[in-house]
């Protein structure tokens, strides 16, 4: 039987920036580069472990600017260099996200799109997602232009 995927489960945001995919995709790819930008404003990382390849574990702890903590588990499910990045988040909220890279003549379009499991949950925090989507996205920006070092 096929999964069908409503609309309501999906947040999807994008942007292009003025590099190739090959760079967008290195700043994924690094764990030093990605936990200087990953998260909303104003969050921060620690890493714990992070095996960039595909079925490969990242755990981490975001920190947020009000001394919150939020452990994440994750796994690669699909890399492709320069083009792809599939993460399927496996602690609560269940999603996967799909950064896909598309070149274009203005750089390249980051297409952002995070597929909850349960349209509820999707719909409960879509109020934080989106924008966080959008502050990550910036950010990735920032990191790329080579404001966050």
């Amino acid at each position: 039987m096929e999964k069908s995927t409503s609309e309501h489960q999906v947040l999807q945001t994008q942007r292009t920036v003025p590099y190739t995919p090959d760079e967008v995709y290195a700043a994924f790819s690094d764990p030093s580069r990605l936990t200087k930008w990953w998260g909303p404003k104003d969050f921060t990382n620690t890493f714990e472990t992070f095996e960039f390849s595909a079925g490969g574990s990242w755990k981490f702890i975001m920190h947020g600017p009000d001394g919150s903590n939020f452990r994440n588990e994750c796994v690669f499910s699909e890399l492709e260099a320069g083009k792809k990045i599939v993460i399927r988040h496996v602690s609560k909220p269940h999603f996967t996200l799909t950064v896909s890279l598309l070149p274009g003549k203005e750089g390249t379009q980051v297409l952002w799109v995070q597929e909850f499991e349960d349209s509820k949950v999707a719909a409960a925090i879509r109020h934080i997602a989106e924008p966080g989507n959008e502050q990550n996205l910036n950010r990735l920006h920032l990191h790329l232009r080579g404001d966050f070092k």
